[in-house]
């Protein structure tokens, strides 16, 4: 089958960090707004999240809406499980993290063991596109887990979690330029834009009192959701232009 991954560009990662704070704000509008609390919210969006799932490894090629529609579900579900861990059975940030860094490790390891690569460029099987999720799985929940750890345990707050993940972003796309690994700076950028994307997030959502912007998370989710669908309806069709363009595709 084609590669399964979308080509890494500017719109790759405006999306990406749209969808991890759609992933903050929306997970806290399901368990908190409309009342369905964490476990019920996390249930119903696992539910979601495998549906999704089918429905992309049944694909033999990269389909934007379906692609990004997982992703968006990751991030909720991502989400969700860093809040389960910490607020209902009470674990640690400091725990949680080194959990997740540690299970992300372990699917690198197994990832690369068996395939002989990380990159993105070559996700043509099943059982790599399996490794490729499951990465991306513990990617959203460890930058939830770091995300909440520096802005809430340590105190950063919401406007120094994005100044500071952001400014670690840039660092990577230095490095990235000066001639480090693609694939490391890629991962660790992958990384770094969830808690980013959760700061902003939680800047805009929560109210002046906790030092947000006060926008609230029906408006924030709904405004970045708008952005979402119209990126992806553009690749979408700037792909079929590609395609028609030259028949060979």
């Amino acid at each position: 089958m084609l590669n399964k991954v979308p080509e890494v560009t500017a719109i790759f990662w405006v999306i990406k960090i749209l969808s991890t704070t759609v992933g903050e704000t929306g997970a806290d509008y399901l368990a908190v707004h409309v009342g369905l609390g964490a476990s019920l919210t996390a249930i119903c969006m696992t539910g979601l999240l495998a549906a999704a799932l089918l429905l992309q490894f049944s694909r033999r090629a990269y389909v934007p809406w379906i692609y990004w529609l997982t992703v968006v579900l990751v991030s909720i579900v991502g989400t969700q499980l860093t809040d389960l861990l910490t607020d209902k059975l009470e674990i640690s940030l400091y725990v949680s993290t080194a959990a997740f860094a540690a299970a992300l490790a372990a699917t690198f390891v197994i990832w690369y063991a068996v395939e002989r690569t990380l990159s993105i460029c070559s996700i043509v099987t099943t059982r790599r596109e399996l490794f490729y999720w499951t990465a991306i799985l513990f990617t959203f929940a460890l930058g939830t887990a770091a995300g909440d750890l520096a802005t809430e345990a340590l105190g950063l707050g919401f406007q120094l979690g994005v100044v500071v993940f952001g400014t670690l972003i840039v660092a990577v796309v230095v490095f990235y330029t000066i001639g480090a690994s693609p694939v490391l700076t890629f991962w660790l950028a992958y990384i770094l834009t969830r808690p980013l994307g959760a700061s902003l997030g939680d800047l805009l959502s929560q109210s002046r009192d906790y030092g947000g912007i006060g926008l609230g998370t029906i408006q924030t989710s709904i405004t970045f959701l708008t952005v979402i669908v119209g990126l992806v309806v553009w690749v979408t069709f700037e792909g079929e232009g590609v395609r028609r363009a030259d028949p060979a595709q």
